[in-house]
C-alpha cells in the first residue's frame, strides 16, 4: 500500500522529533501529504464527574493556549524542516477524538503516534496511542519512544 496522506500526532514532549522524524520519512518514501497535530483538551470536559466541588476555574484562557500551542507546533515543524506540512491544532474532548476526526475529516490513509514501550501488555502502548490505534479508520505506526 502506498500511502496518500501521513498524519503526525505531537505532543511537544521531548521525543516528538524522534516521531516526527518517523512520520517524515514515511512521507518522504511514499510521495505522501504530511499533516501534524495537536489536540487540545477540551479542560472542563476533560474533568469530568467528581469535581464538582472544585472551586469554580477562573475563565480558561481558551484562545491563548490555542495560540501557544499553534505557535509550538509551528517551532517542531521548523525543527523538522517540514515547512509544507499543514499544521492543525485541535479543540477536542479527547486526544483521540481530535486525531481520529482529523483523520476522517482529512482522508488520511497513516496516523503516526509516540508510544511509551512500558512493560507488560497492558502498558505496552501508551492510552492515546492505544484509543488511536483501535479506533482509527487507517493504519497507525506507533513509534516506541
Amino acid at each position: 500500500m502506498a500511502y496518500q496522506h501521513v498524519l503526525f500526532a505531537a505532543d511537544f514532549s521531548d521525543e516528538a522529533l524522534k516521531v516526527g522524524e518517523r512520520a517524515k520519512d514515511i512521507a518522504r518514501r511514499y510521495g505522501a501529504r504530511l499533516s501534524m497535530i495537536h489536540v487540545v483538551e477540551d479542560v472542563n470536559i476533560s474533568l469530568g464527574g467528581g469535581y464538582e466541588l472544585l472551586p469554580v476555574l477562573p475563565e480558561l484562557p481558551d484562545e491563548t493556549l490555542l495560540r501557544e500551542s499553534r505557535a509550538a507546533l509551528g517551532e517542531l515543524a521548523s525543527k523538522l524542516e517540514l515547512q509544507d506540512a499543514e499544521l492543525w491544532v485541535v479543540d477536542a474532548p479527547s486526544t483521540k477524538e481530535g486525531i481520529l476526526g482529523a483523520a476522517q475529516d482529512h482522508g488520511v490513509d497513516l496516523i503516526v503516534v509516540g508510544s511509551h514501550g512500558r512493560h507488560g501488555l497492558a502498558l505496552l502502548l501508551g492510552s492515546t496511542a492505544n484509543a488511536v490505534l483501535h479506533g482509527a479508520p487507517c493504519d497507525v505506526l506507533a513509534v516506541r519512544i
